[in-house]
């Protein structure tokens, strides 16, 4: 480990957990608003081997909230700039890209050498067809539900997704995972409710839905306490809370 580059986060987790965190190997689904700043804050934490799951490319509407998103990355895939700003903070790291979208039904065997996997994707099916893999391979899952259309951030939560009341992503998922006899799921989710904006912009795959509005907050915060959640699954918490785990 080099430690340079991780010893404020040293002085607070310990060497144990440092080099602990440098083993590790986590699996990102979604690079956006979200979960490109759950990548980010990973790397920055130490953690040594990241898989990154992504089919798009940078969009110019992406610049209001996405870290990697800048007008020298439009165009380019999500994966490649997200694997060069993480080497670029952490040159020890191995980072393995796969330019794709997962749909239900498709190999998840990649995920068997996997430490926490962090999803941070849009798609329903997707996120209960990588919880249930989880679930069934004991391989320890956080999920990002809804940031979409709100604006704060200290309106986020960590829970288990049936302990979440009000956000109308966690009510489906609830009752899907139900379904597919997924016990538990941990889950950020904010608790504020969503707001519809009036000029909203269609979705042209789904005539009948409408692009949620995003700001500069809440989706990169989700992604902190994503990263945060992911951190604590693979140290067993911080301080005090590993007493209570």
């Amino acid at each position: 480990m080099a430690e340079r580059e991780f010893a404020r986060a040293q002085m607070l987790l310990g060497e144990a957990a440092m080099d602990r965190l440098a083993a590790s190997t986590v699996a990102v689904y979604g690079l956006g608003g979200v979960g490109g700043t759950a990548a980010e804050a990973l790397a920055r934490s130490g953690v040594g081997r990241l898989i990154l799951i992504d089919s798009d490319c940078v969009d110019i509407t992406n610049l209001n909230r996405q870290v990697i998103a800048l007008h020298s990355t439009v165009g380019k895939r999500k994966v490649d700039v997200m694997r060069a700003r993480i080497l670029d903070i952490n040159p020890a790291a191995q980072v393995e890209c796969r330019a794709e979208f997962h749909l239900p039904g498709m190999p998840l065997g990649y995920l068997d050498g996997c430490n926490a996997v962090a999803d941070a994707i849009d798609t329903v099916s997707a996120k209960l067809d990588i919880a249930a893999y989880c679930t069934q391979h004991k391989i320890p899952l956080v999920s990002a539900m809804g940031a979409g259309n709100r604006t704060d951030p200290s309106r986020l939560r960590a829970a288990d997704i049936y302990k979440t009341a009000g956000c109308p992503l966690c009510r489906v998922m609830r009752r899907e995972l139900r379904s597919r006899g997924v016990p538990a799921l941990r889950v950020i989710w904010s608790d504020e409710p969503a707001l519809v904006p009036a000029d909203a912009a269609q979705d042209e795959a789904h005539p009948s839905r409408h692009t949620p509005g995003s700001l500069a907050f809440v989706p990169p915060a989700m992604g902190l306490l994503l990263a945060r959640e992911i951190v604590c699954e693979l140290l067993g918490g911080f301080g005090a809370e590993q007493a209570g785990r």
